[in-house]
């Protein structure tokens, strides 16, 4: 089966989106701190851009291959490893990169899950340098009850966010074409969602280029009043 190594019809970006997404991106990034309580949150300022998605999602790999290092963002088969916000400084507090917990099934005891959700709530509810959240999604399986469940809450809480499909190589390009399509139009009924789907793979690095685009243009200037 052919693989999508082709364009998929998502976004589209000039030359200096792109290149802006490159020199951003192409700084420094570094771990800040985890956090397991609200009151340990960082005070607000920095923009920050949060990552969230099923456990298993490719989370960790995408931040590396994101910010070009390999090993920022533990990456591990056992679902469920990220315990705590994780927070990132890209460039001197101009974005700060937030890893989430994953979602939807956790090797670990249920007092911790829940401990982890509440978390997660709180952040959601109540963080104003969140500018968005990229909700991933595996190319392979599709929007899942948990990952509705999510933009549900999204949209209660007014919290802009985007969905970002993650490896993207391992299905072929008709299927990626029918997915963004399909996830569309239930984008369409969610009010808190950007329209535009991206499409990434961390293993070959399609995608990556558009997501720093986009990410860029929240870290502007013009956009951080």
């Amino acid at each position: 089966m052919a693989m999508a190594d082709a364009p998929a019809p998502t976004a589209e970006y000039t030359d200096e989106e792109l290149e802006a997404g490159r020199l951003l991106f192409a700084r420094p990034c570094t771990f800040v701190k985890s956090v397991v309580r609200t009151a340990d949150l960082p005070p607000d300022g920095p923009i920050e851009v949060a990552f969230a998605g099923r456990s298993n999602v490719g989370k960790s790999s995408l931040l590396n291959a994101l910010v070009g290092q390999n090993a920022l963002a533990r990456t591990s088969n056992t679902p469920g490893r990220t315990q705590a916000l994780n927070y990132f400084d890209l460039s001197d507090e101009t974005l700060m990169l937030v890893d989430m917990p994953g979602y939807g099934f956790a090797k670990a005891p249920k007092h911790l899950v829940d401990g982890w959700n509440q978390l997660i709530h709180d952040y959601l509810r109540g963080r104003q340098s969140l500018r968005r959240l990229c909700v991933l999604i595996d190319a392979r399986h599709g929007l899942k009850a948990s990952d509705i469940s999510l933009m549900e809450g999204l949209d209660s809480a007014a919290v802009s966010y985007q969905i970002v499909l993650t490896k993207r190589d391992k299905i072929s390009a008709p299927q990626l074409e029918k997915l963004i399509a399909d996830i569309a139009v239930v984008l369409k009924k969610h009010p808190a969602a950007i329209p535009q789907v991206l499409a990434t793979s961390s293993r070959k690095g399609l995608g990556m280029a558009e997501l720093r685009a986009e990410l860029a243009m929240l870290a502007a200037p013009a956009n951080s009043d």
